[in-house]
């Protein structure tokens, strides 16, 4: 059998694995889940007033501040559900099934394409859910179908350069602890962006921060192709972002995974 359809077969079944070992152990994940459902809640039912006031010159309602806030919520959704995967690397490189994968006649780059499409899946299933909770409690968005369809897509491509970033840190980490708390940035960076208030309103100090980093410009062009705000050169930067991490995540996991 020649090369590509060796690795098609065999990335195939690795995917069928992890999707598995996700369905027969839902904890991680749902644990995940429930940060971003738990923050759309508190924000909009706890803090939307306060949080609500500092949007527009003349403040925004409940139902606007739902508005901005669920495309923030469904990037850190991704951010956090990735972290699912560096554990669950982290846990393959440890328990010793990839040393045993290495002895059988499989497709080397399989295991962790497995890994990387199945977390992209998980991804999307995961936004999809959190998605649906927020127009449960007020979401609603005017974008064209094909406006949705870029919108998926820009979260796919999210998804994509995450989970290989992810990847690289659970292969470097000794533990599934470790990869946790090693993959804690793709939960906190969407917390420091511009996911819940605008970074005008942010102290002066504090918006380069905000402004200069992965998630802010994602989130706007996600804003913007889901309520018809302003996009700017937030999607070439998000795009730019994702390819750029994508490359530097897939560069470093191979090496690692070559390496072990």
């Amino acid at each position: 059998m020649s090369s590509l359809p060796l690795a098609v077969r065999d990335s195939t079944t690795m995917l069928r694995r992890n999707l598995l070992h996700a369905r027969r152990y839902p904890s991680l994940t749902l644990n995940l889940l429930l940060t971003p459902i738990v923050l759309l809640l508190l924000f909009v039912y706890i803090f939307g007033d306060v949080m609500g006031a500092g949007i527009g010159d003349g403040g925004a309602d409940r139902s606007e501040y739902i508005a901005y806030l669920v495309p923030g919520i469904l990037m850190m959704t991704i951010g956090g559900t990735v972290v699912g995967t560096a554990v669950s690397v982290s846990n393959d490189m440890t328990e010793g099934i990839i040393a045993r994968f290495r002895t059988m006649a499989i497709h080397r780059g399989s295991v962790l394409i497995g890994h990387a499409i199945g977390s992209v899946l998980q991804c999307i299933a995961s936004v999809v859910l959190v998605g649906a909770v927020a127009v449960a409690i007020g979401f609603r968005s005017d974008a064209t179908p094909l406006e949705w369809l870029a919108a998926l897509g820009l979260m796919a491509l999210v998804a994509l350069a995450l989970t290989w970033i992810a990847v690289g840190m659970g292969m470097i980490s000794p533990s599934a602890e470790a990869a946790s708390n090693n993959a804690l940035p793709l939960i906190v960076l969407p917390l420091i962006s511009s996911a819940f208030v605008p970074i005008d309103a942010m102290p002066g100090w504090f918006q380069p921060i905000a402004q200069y980093q992965p998630f802010t410009p994602a989130i706007e062009t996600l804003r913007g192709l889901l309520l018809g705000t302003e996009i700017g050169n937030n999607g070439w930067l998000a795009v730019g972002w994702c390819v750029a991490l994508a490359a530097l995540g897939y560069a470093w996991s191979k090496s690692l995974f070559n390496r072990s």
